[in-house]
């Protein structure tokens, strides 16, 4: 009789404690573990990286008590200020009715300024700017100069051959970015040490096709305020324009 109570009174225990299990206080365990984690020596937090096991900083807490993505935050913020130097271009432009002869382009290299159609800005066949091309060019300055960003100043040609006096479209090319390099630094007064000139010649074209109005897109000398972000938040300025529903390039 003995044996058999012992017996029956270790099966309870069993029972009991089975069901214990069963059924976890998430707060007691909560408090358990936080407790156990200050014991070893670690400060309680609410939000942490369970991935990598790294909490998350306050200041990159949302609104909503969510980690944000601090990538994310500075590329709104880069593209909203490439956003304000754009308006601020289009603004100086439509002061002297040229807002017709550029169009600007936001994506993760920075903003490119478009002067589309050589023969708006160039003689033909020609590196000498234009009186529209001096006149763009005089009004542009006057806002890039109080900019602090790099500045690459890039020539594109169509796929025709080029002719004399130009060996290849990459003379031509980097001649016109070259010319509009220097009316910029010494007439608009930019930093030489803050820009620069390329010539791709017509390797990269934006115009598929040999129409007249593709040949004219092809022909063009862009101005590219670089981004001075890191790559990571570059990346992801296209999706912050997206979300703007700033997809599409304005003239």
């Amino acid at each position: 009789m003995a044996s058999y109570l012992d017996m029956i009174t270790v099966l309870m225990c069993l029972f009991i404690v089975l069901f214990a299990m069963s059924t976890v206080d998430q707060q007691k365990f909560a408090a358990l573990s936080a407790s156990l984690a200050t014991g070893f020596g670690q400060d309680p937090t609410e939000f942490a990286d369970v991935a990598e096991g790294v909490v998350v900083p306050p200041e990159f807490i949302d609104e909503k008590g969510e980690p944000a993505d601090p990538d994310l935050n500075a590329a709104v913020v880069e593209f909203e200020e490439l956003s304000a130097l754009r308006d601020k271009l289009r603004d100086v432009l439509a002061q002297n009715d040229l807002e017709a002869d550029v169009t600007f382009t936001i994506d993760d290299r920075g903003l490119t300024i478009g002067l589309v159609s050589a023969e708006t800005f160039f003689e033909t066949n020609s590196t000498n700017l234009s009186g529209k091309a001096v006149s763009v060019l005089d009004a542009l300055g006057t806002v890039l100069v109080t900019v602090p960003n790099d500045i690459s100043v890039e020539g594109h040609a169509d796929h025709r051959v080029a002719v004399a006096p130009f060996a290849t479209n990459w003379e031509l090319s980097s001649g016109r970015s070259t010319q509009v390099l220097r009316h910029l630094v010494e007439s608009g007064g930019l930093p030489p040490d803050h820009v620069k000139s390329v010539g791709y010649a017509d390797t990269r074209p934006i115009a598929d096709g040999s129409s007249a109005d593709a040949l004219a897109k092809n022909r063009r000398v862009d101005i590219v305020v670089l981004s001075q972000v890191k790559e990571e938040v570059r990346s992801l300025i296209p999706s912050v324009q997206s979300s703007a529903g700033g997809s599409k390039p304005r003239p």
